[in-house]
């Protein structure tokens, strides 16, 4: 798994799966879901990073493992 903050697009990718990407689908505005040939998510976009978190949350990125 892989976590990508792309400041300069003011985007965030999690990237699920290595398999190639065969459809992406605009779920909600600026939310965006990789499929691949077998239509399991591989891949999660999430655009206008800004307008949905303050500075101070961008900053931290905290993961949680059970």
């Amino acid at each position: 798994m892989r976590l990508k903050v792309d400041r300069e697009n003011d985007a965030l990718y999690l990237r699920l799966d290595e398999a190639e990407i065969a459809e992406s689908e605009e779920v909600q505005p600026g939310v965006i879901l990789d499929f691949d040939k077998d239509n399991k998510v591989v891949g999660i976009e999430i655009l206008s990073l800004s307008a949905r978190m303050s500075p101070e949350e961008l900053r931290v990125i905290q993961v949680e493992t059970g």
